[in-house]
């Protein structure tokens, strides 16, 4: 009997799963099956919401329990099974209460390539939930995206149908796209269209206070409970975007960003004389030399760490930051290239206020090929492969980067061309919603496809945003999409040869033949 299941990140341990005594992520093994636990009572409620009287607070639910099991937001059992319990009595009053929750092994052991189907569809809509969830903490919501979640739910316990579930694969990312859409239209309608930003890697002397993960809306309500209290706020992380926001960037306290991607914060947080503060993932566990200036909101919990609750009264935090004190002079931080700045901010907004000029390189061949190299960023050496293919890309091409992984390189200087910078940074995961728009705008104004395009999509995941944010291109029909650092552990060797044909998705291999193949 294995003491757990686990491969629904890229860092599974021998690339098969985790089935020891606890994750390569830390995640102990029965937090990981309190985590199964929540998911198989999901699917009874959503079986139950099929003739109940789901609400607000049924879909809610819904959003929390599938964030709260993504990978680096929750290490704590007692959260997990709180909200298990909130869930089965959310089952019960839909007049499911003889539902019982589905075994979630009767998916792990199931037949590999429907196991690798169903992977594809539950672990996509456990990426698109966090979207949905941020999307509803700016008050924004949609029933189509609501909706399918009890959908993808009901026939990943149910359907066995290879061809239907992976019409469900695609339906997926389709649904993923709105959802990626109603998170900008939330964002740009609270915080306004973001615009180009250069960010200090500097930390200035004095109270500071690191906020780390996706929710802007919590930065909002820091940045107003430090106001005027002396104390400066720095972004780390996927947190980074909020600099190119004029509602946030308005703070004159919002100062730079600390450290570089989420997986060196154990040795960058060592000894740091301020609190973090995580909003979402990525947290990791968490070390002796800053334990004690640890904070987690929202769905974030972990063990004797301090959590702020639901009314967003962040007292502790504030206090915590005065007692440390801060730098006692600046201390100069680097990007992992040795950048002392990186430039944010470069949202669809923002780059296709210059599509005429980019449209006129294009044409006159002063640029000749675009990239987006970008996703989820993690610790494994081989990542290196993507700084490594920035570097060695030609000087009239241009790269779109997003999401954590833009920290191997997003202190490069590569320069520009006529002005607009080689490096082009869309924001956060769920900015890939930008990317896709500056391609079909693109592929509008050349009057072609998108897969027409002199453009290369070079992609690292680690997590289950990056899996739904792949399944949204996949849905698009959008091609040749080179992936790495490896394949996903639960792509079976049938399915991969199915994404392979339909799609050409190709595994990397090294910078310098990848780019010889693109380039030719």
């Amino acid at each position: 009997m294995k003491d757990m299941f686990c491969f629904q990140c890229q860092q599974t341990a021998h690339n098969t799963s985790c089935d020891g005594r606890a994750g390569v992520c830390g995640k102990k093994a029965d937090t990981a099956n309190r985590q199964d636990e929540l998911i198989g009572m999901l699917t009874a409620m959503a079986k139950a919401a099929e003739n109940g009287d789901r609400n607000k607070n049924t879909d809610l639910l819904m959003l929390k329990g599938f964030f709260t099991t993504i990978t680096n937001v929750n290490f704590n059992n007692e959260t997990i099974m709180t909200l298990t319990r909130e869930v089965e009595a959310e089952k019960a009053r839909l007049g499911g209460k003889e539902i019982a929750a589905l075994d979630m092994r009767k998916i792990w052991e199931a037949n590999e390539d429907i196991r690798s189907l169903k992977s594809l569809i539950l672990f996509g809509i456990k990426g698109m939930a966090a979207y949905a969830y941020h999307a509803l903490a700016l008050g924004m919501t949609d029933s189509e995206v609501n909706g399918f979640f009890y959908k993808a739910l009901r026939a990943i316990a149910d359907e066995s149908d290879p061809k239907k579930l992976l019409t469900l694969v695609l339906e997926t990312g389709k649904v993923n796209l709105k959802c990626m859409a109603l998170l900008d239209k939330a964002n740009t309608s609270a915080y306004g269209e973001p615009v180009p930003t250069e960010v200090p890697l500097t930390i200035e002397k004095g109270p500071f206070i690191v906020v780390s993960g996706h929710d802007l809306h919590d930065m909002k309500l820091l940045l107003e409970q430090t106001e005027g209290k002396g104390i400066n706020i720095y972004t780390h992380s996927e947190m980074l975007p909020a600099h190119g926001y004029p509602e946030l960037k308005k703070y004159p306290h919002l100062k730079g960003n600390f450290g570089t991607g989420w997986q060196n914060q154990q040795s960058e947080f060592h000894n740091i004389p301020a609190p973090i503060l995580f909003t979402t993932n990525c947290i990791m566990p968490v070390r002796q030399s800053y334990s004690d200036r640890v904070f987690t909101t929202s769905v974030v919990s972990y063990p004797e760490l301090v959590h702020i609750g639901d009314d967003k009264d962040f007292t502790p935090v504030i206090e915590k930051a005065l007692e440390c004190g801060g730098y006692s002079e600046d201390k100069f931080m680097t990007g992992m290239n040795g950048g002392h700045t990186v430039t944010t901010g470069f949202a669809h907004n923002a780059v296709l206020s210059h599509a005429e000029k980019i449209i006129e390189l294009v044409k006159a061949g002063k640029i000749k090929h675009f990239f987006l190299i970008g996703g989820c960023d993690g610790a494994s050496p081989s990542r290196s492969y993507y700084t490594d293919f920035a570097k060695l890309t030609p000087p009239d091409t241009v790269i779109l980067t997003l999401a954590c992984g833009k920290y191997r390189i997003n202190d490069l200087d590569l320069g520009d061309i006529e002005g607009i910078p080689r490096i082009l940074d869309c924001g956060q995961c769920n900015d890939a919603y930008s990317a896709i728009q500056i391609a079909l705008a693109l592929a509008d104004a050349f009057d072609c496809g998108v897969n027409d395009l002199p453009l290369t999509l070079v992609l690292s995941w680690y997590e289950q945003k990056a899996v739904c944010i792949l399944l949204t291109l996949l849905s698009l029909g959008i091609k040749n999409i080179y992936l790495g650092p490896t394949i996903p552990a639960f792509v079976s060797p049938n399915v991969l040869q199915t994404l392979v044909d339909e799609y050409n998705i190709t595994p990397i291999s090294t910078p310098e033949e990848d780019l010889k193949k693109i380039l030719g």
